[in-house]
């Protein structure tokens, strides 16, 4: 069994039945505020391995960070809306996608070129989307209010 299959299982049994009453009760919105706190972890320990070169922490927080992915996928897988699966495909998609001087055949004569052809896939990407930008600045704010919050709970405020 690969370790993703394993943390999905872990993840599935915290929220079965005869789980862990936390877990079980966990929606994404109430994981908001974890999701904000370890990306900001994860940062920490980026933070960590260019000042000391040790990576411990770094591996730690992306793992803490992964959770919350896996948490989100098996909440969504419940309420059927989509599996891990699906997030990893997407995103493996994604990146072949808007890199097709790696994956295709597609040469380009600069790096302004590359990013201009950057922009055009994410664009036609979003076409018909486009509404979903609209959402970014509030999520922006709302994430800014829970690393306050975050902030206060680790005693830094």
């Amino acid at each position: 069994m690969s370790e993703i299959d394993r943390l999905k299982e872990i993840v599935e049994k915290l929220r079965s039945e005869d789980g862990c009453a936390w877990d079980k009760v966990q929606t994404h919105s109430s994981l908001k505020p974890c999701c904000v706190e370890e990306a900001a972890e994860v940062v920490g320990g980026i933070n960590i391995l260019e000042k000391t070169g040790d990576p411990t922490n770094l591996k730690e927080e992306l793992g803490d960070l992964l959770l919350q992915v896996m948490f989100q996928s098996v909440i969504a897988e419940e309420e059927g809306l989509f599996t891990f699966d699906d997030v990893a495909q997407t995103i493996s998609d994604k990146m072949i996608r808007r890199h097709p001087h790696v994956f295709g055949d597609m040469k380009f004569a600069s790096e302004e070129e590359l990013h201009k052809a950057w922009a055009d896939i994410k664009k036609k990407e979003k076409e018909g989307r486009e509404w979903e930008a609209d959402y970014l600045e509030e999520a922006m704010n709302e994430s800014a209010r829970l690393i306050d919050k975050a902030k206060e709970r680790k005693g830094f405020k």
